[in-house]
């Protein structure tokens, strides 16, 4: 990664003129049996994408506060690169009454119903799935991703310095995640090819940093694994194994 990168956003863009073609995000949830490889630009492109959505249909701007009520799942990781790309914060698991837009998983529609802004939902079926029939009050981001536009410009300039991110209860600046990322990299050993495995959830920290964060700061890629924990010991060194994971975070 680059030097100069300095907000998660930034991260990808240097991933994407490095190698485009290389896995970034494997995502399996262990209790549908779904599992999904996005390529470096396949990710991009849905970040791309969902930035549009952001930007430009839900008027969201810099500085705008959006609450993410989402698992760790392979399009929560796209939408914290989406909210970096335009300069929204992503407050994971905050307050829907006091943010700017809430964006939120099928089990948390009641709980989103609170923001008097605009409401996002994702079904979280696999292949990005809509649902059957759409939540009356949210848009569907299913229905309505796959119209918008496959690059992605900020009407204003993304500043570094300004919040990024809350997580855990503790607010990050764009500089402050991709120095946290950088330590952490170092720390679990990463460096560019490396593949981590992660099972923790995207609510503290360490979660989002393992299942998301440090790999992409390091050059490597993740196997994010939801409903880690009904799968055995054995079928997880399987996984292990053919998906040549090199550090595991559970």
């Amino acid at each position: 990664m680059n030097a100069t990168d300095r907000t998660p956003a930034d991260l990808l863009r240097s991933a994407l003129a490095a190698d485009p073609s290389r896995p970034l995000v494997t995502f399996y949830d262990d209790a549908t049996g779904e599992r999904v490889e996005l390529s470096v630009a396949t990710f991009a492109n849905w970040v791309a994408k969902t930035a549009n959505l952001l930007q430009g249909d839900l008027a969201a701007e810099p500085g705008d506060r959006l609450a993410l009520l989402l698992p760790a799942h392979w399009q929560t990781a796209v939408w914290l690169l989406a909210c970096s790309s335009v300069g929204v914060t992503a407050e994971i698991g905050g307050d829907p009454a006091t943010a700017d837009l809430v964006v939120s998983g099928p089990d948390t529609l009641e709980e989103a119903r609170a923001c008097s802004g605009e409401r996002v939902a994702l079904a979280l079926r696999p292949l990005g799935g809509r649902f059957p029939e759409p939540p009356a009050g949210f848009t569907d981001y299913a229905l309505e991703v796959p119209g918008q536009g496959d690059r992605f410009a900020p009407y204003a300039p993304v500043d570094p310095d300004a919040p990024a991110l809350v997580v855990g209860g503790t607010g990050l600046t764009g500089t402050e995640v991709v120095e946290r990322a950088r330590t952490d990299a170092r720390q679990h050993g990463l460096r560019p090819g490396s593949r981590m495995l992660s099972g923790l959830p995207y609510d503290h920290w360490e979660g989002l940093s393992a299942g998301l964060l440090a790999p992409l700061a390091a050059g490597g890629s993740v196997v994010l694994c939801r409903h880690l924990d009904r799968l055995s010991d054995g079928a997880l060194e399987q996984r292990r194994e053919s998906e040549r994971v090199t550090v595991t975070a559970l």
